[in-house]
């Protein structure tokens, strides 16, 4: 029960207060674990496509070591001492592990950038939180570029932690957090990481594989509670929700393509290399600032059917045992 009260305090902590920057914070942490742990391995391997391969695979293996082992060790020696203790300390790791009001403060700032046709700040905000070039963005394209990363991020910053930590509380939290940042931060299919960020790309894939699909289908009714099309959310899902590159990033992307009634996808530009990528939805209409707020009201309705679909699951569980 202990980590079900534990996620509990995390959603209405992140709610309220957002990412508590101001304290030691462990997902900061972990990417100081990858960035010491990259320059180690690369130092000392070989500097080919077998030796990068390798090291993509050890830099896992230590990251994960690193992340899970010592959460897992505190989290038992403080339930040893006082379940309280668990209780507080898992709830700071649960609150850390979600990025719901950080995804919406960002959609935020995009927006109130656009309504004052500031487009050089809108640019500037929505390239704090995409991988694309966004310094030759027109208007349409800050917005595309902000609506796709909510509600991509709906199920990697939001609904697959939620999943994980509903499963297995602060430690498989953290072991999601530790894969996804090592995929945000060296899965990239350029020339410095195509070998070396394999390994964690695959895992991450891997591991979003059934949250990204169960991210999807709530989509579909979070859109009706959203006050969107739900309808037509489920006809793009069922249509489009393959057209990606990633395997699971079109799940979330198609499904708020069909409740806003707009086209997603398409071509973008990374490290000024042009990318062709299948567009999502259809251009029902054109783009327009609201439907970031749109998209953050379709994010916040999922996560509160998500987390009571999850509340409801272990009630059941802990009913049974």
């Amino acid at each position: 029960m202990i980590h079900i009260f534990a996620l509990l305090v995390g959603c209405l902590l992140d709610y309220m207060f957002g990412d508590p920057v101001k304290f030691p914070h462990i997902i900061v942490a972990i990417g100081k674990l990858i960035s010491f742990f990259e320059k180690l391995l690369r130092a000392r391997l070989p500097k080919t496509a077998d030796g990068e391969l390798r090291g993509g695979i050890l830099l896992v293996v230590l990251v994960l070591i690193c992340s899970v082992g010592p959460v897992w060790g505190v989290l038992f020696i403080m339930e040893k001492i006082n379940p309280f203790l668990r209780l507080l300390f898992e709830s700071l790791i649960c609150w850390q592990c979600l990025a719901a009001r950080s995804l919406s403060d960002a959609g935020d700032g995009v927006y109130d950038a656009l309504i004052k046709s500031d487009l050089p700040a809108a640019r500037q905000k929505v390239g704090w939180i995409v991988g694309r070039d966004t310094a030759e963005l027109d208007e349409n394209g800050v917005i595309r570029a902000t609506v796709e990363t909510i509600a991509e991020n709906t199920s990697d910053g939001v609904l697959a932690p939620l999943i994980f930590m509903a499963i297995g509380g602060g430690v498989l939290g953290v072991l999601y957090k530790a894969v996804n940042t090592m995929d945000s931060m060296v899965g990239y299919k350029n020339e410095q990481y195509l070998y070396f960020g394999r390994a964690a790309a695959k895992l991450d894939d891997i591991v979003n594989f059934i949250p990204a699909r169960v991210s999807g289908l709530l989509m579909v009714p979070g859109a009706f509670f959203a006050g969107l099309d739900a309808k037509n959310a489920l006809r793009i899902f069922l249509r489009d929700r393959k057209n990606h590159t990633s395997p699971n990033s079109a799940q979330t992307e198609s499904a708020a393509a069909g409740a806003l009634g707009v086209c997603l996808g398409g071509d973008n530009v990374y490290f000024g290399k042009l990318v062709h990528k299948p567009t999502i939805g259809d251009a029902d209409r054109p783009l327009e600032p609201d439907d970031i707020q749109s998209t953050i009201r379709l994010m916040y309705s999922t996560f509160v059917l998500c987390l009571i679909l999850c509340m409801m699951i272990g009630g059941i569980i802990l009913t049974w045992l």
